[in-house]
């Protein structure tokens, strides 16, 4: 498995609904020919790891969108 990074890890604050926020890291990486994002908390607990479709391979403005639909997810789970 060769393992590339895309994005390093990237600071970021999400907006929840109800005015809510949520501290986070991501990175974006390539194992193979799958693309992924990781997404981890600002004690660097792991929060959700997504398989980007093929189709998604995005700029960073669209992970930063993806990112509040994937906590969002989780957090309703």
């Amino acid at each position: 498995m060769a393992k590339s990074t895309i994005q390093d890890w990237t600071d970021s604050v999400v907006l929840l609904k109800y005015d809510q926020h949520k501290d986070v890291k991501y990175q974006v990486f390539r194992e193979d020919e799958k693309h992924f994002l990781e997404l981890r908390d600002d004690e660097d607990t792991h929060i959700h790891t997504l398989e980007l479709p093929d189709g998604m391979r995005l700029d960073k403005t669209s992970y930063e969108v993806l990112l509040r639909y994937v906590l969002l997810d989780v957090v309703a789970a």
